[in-house]
């Protein structure tokens, strides 16, 4: 009786689960582990887009060290490191720089090296907790907690648990590491023509805590709500408003939400600061301006026998792309474009025009004003239709 009762603890554990009733405990175990990396990690630690009360800020602490062993003060040093050299030969994890095969299969094996570099952790580090229990059991024994997370999935589970626990310790390393490391900057779809290639992943953010709006992130880097779109789900957010509404949480930061005054005639200051301010809106809906331009224009280019359909196609797509990141090669094509398209040409070259508006920091706020005014009086005398309603809607940013 006895050796069956031992025979069948080590098969079954402590509850004797089935096969499906362990899935979704994994399932759930790991949604926990994800949401402790995107709140508390992610948004918390790296970005200070919000504050979190120690009690929770400890519980997701406890937890990430027994399910990753990871230590908060090189998650945060490495992920901001990552947005200060993004794209570049010092970014840790840069599928653009070191290739997507790298940081998809080894992107534990790139966190582990730069965890290893002093300068990073001095750098990047500051801010992040330092308290005795950090020092003396957190950092000071990372490996302990997964051990110990070992023996309790062996004890509730059986030899199942040895399954649950190897899910539970490659979740992080595949998700994050190799899904929004790699694949979030090299593949996706993006609302903002940021300054690094990440992308969104899918526009629902569940599997991933909301890490899969990627290209948001990089562009809004300090708020705490990934969701952009009216289309997008946030599951992260979701838990930091449930969160903040019983007293555990506290939103710093969230991306501008843009305003309108559909009386307005003229652009004012007011017009000039919301336009500043939500520069990325602006210039996404630009880019849906292009499209309609270039739908108005596309009958009479594609009617020009010079024009093959392959060289319409890529150029629509330059079309679309930040004009400061065209080559030579593509500036060529796009000049050969617009000797059949004036509109075309207006586009772009408005284009241009109105993204040097915020980058002139040593203009004034006069100066800034006279020149946000000229560009919409003369995008509403261009003849291009497309760019007349642009207009109308860029001087109602209040």
């Amino acid at each position: 009786m006895i050796l069956n009762a031992i025979l069948d603890f080590l098969s079954n554990g402590l509850l004797n689960l089935s096969g499906w009733q362990i899935f979704f405990v994994i399932v759930g175990l790991t949604h926990v582990t994800i949401a402790a990396v995107t709140i508390y990690l992610h948004r918390h630690q790296a970005h200070r887009a919000l504050d979190l009360h120690p009690l929770i800020s400890h519980f997701f602490r406890f937890w990430l060290w027994m399910t990753t062993g990871m230590v908060t003060k090189e998650w945060a040093a490495i992920h901001r490191k990552h947005h200060a050299k993004c794209e570049t030969e010092e970014d840790p994890h840069s599928p653009q720089t070191r290739g997507i095969k790298k940081v998809f299969f080894q992107g534990a094996e790139l966190y582990r090296a730069e965890s290893k570099v002093a300068e990073t952790l001095e750098k990047y580090g500051h801010g992040t907790p330092d308290d005795w229990i950090e020092r003396n059991l957190y950092s000071r024994h990372s490996a302990l907690g997964v051990t110990l997370m070992m023996i309790v999935d062996l004890a509730l589970f059986g030899v199942a648990g040895l399954t649950v626990w190897a899910i539970q310790m490659m979740w992080i390393p595949l998700t994050a590491a190799g899904i929004i490391n790699g694949i979030g900057h090299y593949w996706g779809y993006r609302n903002y023509d940021c300054n690094d290639a990440a992308t969104n992943i899918f526009p629902w953010g569940i599997l991933i805590g909301g890490e899969e709006l990627h290209n948001n992130h990089h562009t809004f880097g300090t708020s705490a709500k990934l969701s952009s779109k009216w289309y997008e789900f946030d599951i992260g957010w979701m838990y930091i408003r449930m969160l903040e509404t019983i007293g555990l949480a506290k939103v710093k930061k969230i991306a501008p939400a843009p305003k309108f005054d559909r009386q307005k005639l003229v652009a004012d200051f007011e017009t000039l600061q919301s336009v500043i301010a939500n520069r990325y809106d602006v210039m996404s809906k630009y880019a849906k301006s292009l499209k309609h331009a270039w739908k108005a224009e596309h009958p009479n280019l594609s009617g020009k026998a010079m024009l093959e359909s392959g060289f319409l196609k890529t150029s629509r797509k330059l079309m679309q792309r930040e004009p400061a990141k065209l080559d030579a090669g593509h500036q060529q094509q796009l000049s050969e474009l617009f000797v059949h398209s004036k509109a075309l040409q207006t586009m772009h070259e408005m284009r241009v025009e109105l993204g040097a508006i915020w980058e002139r920091s040593t203009s004034t706020r006069e100066q800034l004003l006279h020149q946000l005014q000229d560009w919409c009086l003369r995008a509403e005398a261009s003849g291009v239709q497309a760019l007349r309603d642009f207009s109308l809607r860029l001087r109602s940013y209040s």
